[in-house]
């Protein structure tokens, strides 16, 4: 593993964070959107996230089969899903969207949830970063002792 394959790791995951986050605060934004363009409220949405392998070529699938060893190169985000779980129902007749016995499907976001998430995903990206620090801080150690 070299210095820019470090690099490049902690950028991944840099990325699929801010991702994350990003998807976190659509989800807070939407937290009582009860009609969206498909006529049912909003729906929660969560990043998935998958390890991202070295390149298929035959030469790296060649080198790690040299190497014995598992070359991952970061995260990736896999794909954005949306929650299925059950809509809330509350009771308020003098809404546009209620039914006939005056409920309304609210959306499946649930503040205290999202949060967390929120907390977690911002504490991921602060690791992200300093493993990117660490690594130039490594760097230019190395490059003083040419000196």
């Amino acid at each position: 593993m070299g210095f820019f394959t470090s690099l490049d790791i902690g950028a991944s995951g840099l990325t699929a964070q801010r991702l994350r986050m990003d998807t976190i605060s659509q989800n807070i934004a939407n937290i009582n959107t009860t009609r969206t363009e498909d006529g049912t409220p909003y729906r929660r949405r969560e990043v998935i996230f998958e390890e991202r392998t070295g390149s298929d070529s035959f030469a790296s699938a060649l080198t790690d089969a040299g190497n014995k060893l598992t070359n991952g190169q970061g995260v990736r985000v896999s794909k954005i899903a949306e929650d299925s779980s059950e809509f809330k129902k509350v009771y308020d007749p003098g809404h546009p969207d209620a039914d006939k016995d005056g409920y309304v499907s609210m959306p499946n976001v649930d503040i205290v949830t999202e949060m967390v998430n929120m907390i977690s995903a911002t504490r991921s990206y602060e690791a992200n970063v300093t493993s990117i620090n660490a690594t130039k801080s490594m760097a230019v150690k190395a490059l003083e002792i040419g000196k």
